[in-house]
């Protein structure tokens, strides 16, 4: 009959027998890139004659523990591979991103049948930096800004979970998955969206994000006092620029003017004076004479007078200097 205590009875010499061979569960371990990990194996064997420990199809290293004798195969792994405190448990330091794989572990022993066997699967993964977030297409229509948020890892992006928190509502909101949808108002209050992202041995988190800096300049209704000081800064801006020019044209018409009285004067200057004893210069006039008939002389009717003309003009140093003479004249007819 199954299940009677005979048969169980039974059942459980011949185990003790024949050992078990059946493997355990796959244990699966994680180890940070650069780092170290332990792979924990524990198993009831009475006599432990070997253990042999295999990376996928690799033999990786051999232990004997009555010897005690550990053999490596690789010279690569030999400052790599330990065994805790004379236990039956690897260790394995300096991971890599290769040594990510299946590992598996045999016990042999003579009272067992079969080698008893665990298997291993284990992952590497590199401590995450600070996330990045991109921004999609953007669309604003009735003040309403519309948008997605994208965050991403740029290395070591393996197993990576994203999550979202928005922060300045009533109650904090939180969004799984690397894209955020995002619907913002202008005139609301401001929101502040953060991006966590983790893997099996670290986490980081992004910058914080603002909503009114993302839709900064995209609102569809305009700020009233921004539009205010654009109005009168306009004008304002206008009269400037216009007296500005003004003033500019002034300053060159004067400029254009001292240049020219300055050509003026530099003529004058090389200029030569004709007549050094005159403050001023010669003008001659012509004048015309008519040519007239002198009529002939008729004794009859002809009068004579007697004028005295002198012959020449001394000057007043000769009148000075010059002795008292009586002085000549000349005597001619004028008809």
């Amino acid at each position: 009959m199954a299940g009677s205590p005979t048969s169980l009875t039974l059942m459980y010499i011949l185990w003790q027998l024949t050992g078990s061979a059946a493997p355990e569960a796959v244990k699966e371990l994680v180890g940070p890139l650069g780092g170290a990990v332990t792979f924990p194996l524990m198993a009831n064997v009475k006599q432990v004659d070997s253990i042999v420990w295999n990376f996928n199809t690799t033999l990786l290293v051999t232990m004997q523990p009555e010897a005690p004798t550990i053999i490596v195969t690789q010279n690569r792994n030999k400052e790599r591979v330990s065994f805790l405190n004379g236990s039956y448990s690897l260790r394995l330091s300096e991971l890599k991103k290769n040594d990510s794989g299946v590992y598996h572990a045999k016990i042999y022993s003579s009272s067992l049948q079969n080698p008893f066997t665990q298997n291993y699967v284990l992952h590497v993964y590199e401590h995450l930096s600070r996330p990045k977030v991109t921004m999609g297409l953007q669309s604003n229509k009735n003040g309403t800004c519309v948008t997605n948020l994208t965050c991403h890892m740029e290395h070591g992006g393996q197993d990576v979970i994203y999550t979202w928190k928005a922060l300045g509502q009533a109650a904090s909101e939180t969004h799984n998955g690397s894209i955020l949808p995002i619907s913002w108002r202008w005139r609301e209050s401001d929101m502040t969206f953060i991006c966590f992202a983790r893997n099996p041995i670290s986490s980081n988190s992004s910058s914080p994000i603002l909503a009114s800096k993302l839709c900064e300049g995209a609102a569809g209704d305009p700020n009233p006092s921004m539009v205010l000081l654009c109005l009168l800064l306009v004008p304002c801006l206008l009269i400037l620029f216009a007296l500005g020019l003004f003033l500019w044209f002034i300053r060159r018409e004067r400029q254009e003017e001292s240049i020219e009285g300055k050509k003026r004067m530099d003529i004058r200057e090389e200029t030569p004076n004709l007549c050094p004893h005159s403050g001023e210069n010669t003008e001659y006039d012509t004048i015309s004479y008519t040519n007239r008939t002198i009529p002939m002389e008729d004794p009859a009717n002809t009068v004579y007078s007697t004028v005295e003309i002198p012959k020449k003009m001394e000057s007043p140093h000769s009148l000075l200097t010059m002795p008292d003479t009586p002085r000549q004249f000349t005597y001619e007819n004028v008809i």
